[in-house]
């Protein structure tokens, strides 16, 4: 009997070391973690750099990337451009998740009616849905954009 007992206590021990270790290692890999540095810009800094959109956009059009790299997934960057500007029609193969930070901006997708982005309103579009939009007159349009997948821009040809 005394036996039983023991094999019982030896069961039991082993179903605890079983539930407890993976939480230890876990722990120490915790421990043992790098994290990606945190990030902090101002979308008004000099230190942002402009550069050139696609060709098929309109002259004035500029990008800066905030974070991330163009060519992976999860990259973020400001989109600008001048006033009374047509962005013409054009799809991405990522969503864009999109807060406009200035100016007003009339964004059309294809099937759907009209929308205008206001300074602080959010918009999603959907990964290769068509779009156009117009930059406005009360100024510059910058717009925030998050891709879930690398940058592009892939013009529809009429």
């Amino acid at each position: 009997m005394k036996r039983d007992i023991s094999s019982f206590q030896n069961v039991g021990l082993s179903l605890i070391m079983f539930a407890v270790f993976p939480f230890v290692l876990v722990a120490q890999e915790n421990n043992n973690m790098t994290f990606e540095k945190s990030l902090i810009r101002d979308a008004n800094s000099s230190e942002i750099t402009w550069g050139p959109c696609p060709e098929f956009m309109p002259d004035g059009c500029e990008i800066a990337v905030l974070h991330g790299d163009p060519s992976k997934q999860n990259v973020d960057i400001l989109f600008k451009l001048p006033a009374n500007t047509d962005i013409p029609n054009h799809w991405h193969n990522s969503p864009e998740r999109m807060i406009l930070l200035s100016g007003e901006l009339e964004v059309t997708y294809k099937g759907e009616e009209t929308q205008t982005l206001k300074q602080g309103y959010y918009a999603y579009g959907p990964a290769k849905k068509p779009h156009t939009g117009k930059c406005g007159n009360s100024g510059p349009c910058v717009l925030f954009i998050g891709f879930e997948n690398p940058l592009d821009a892939i013009p529809v040809n009429k």
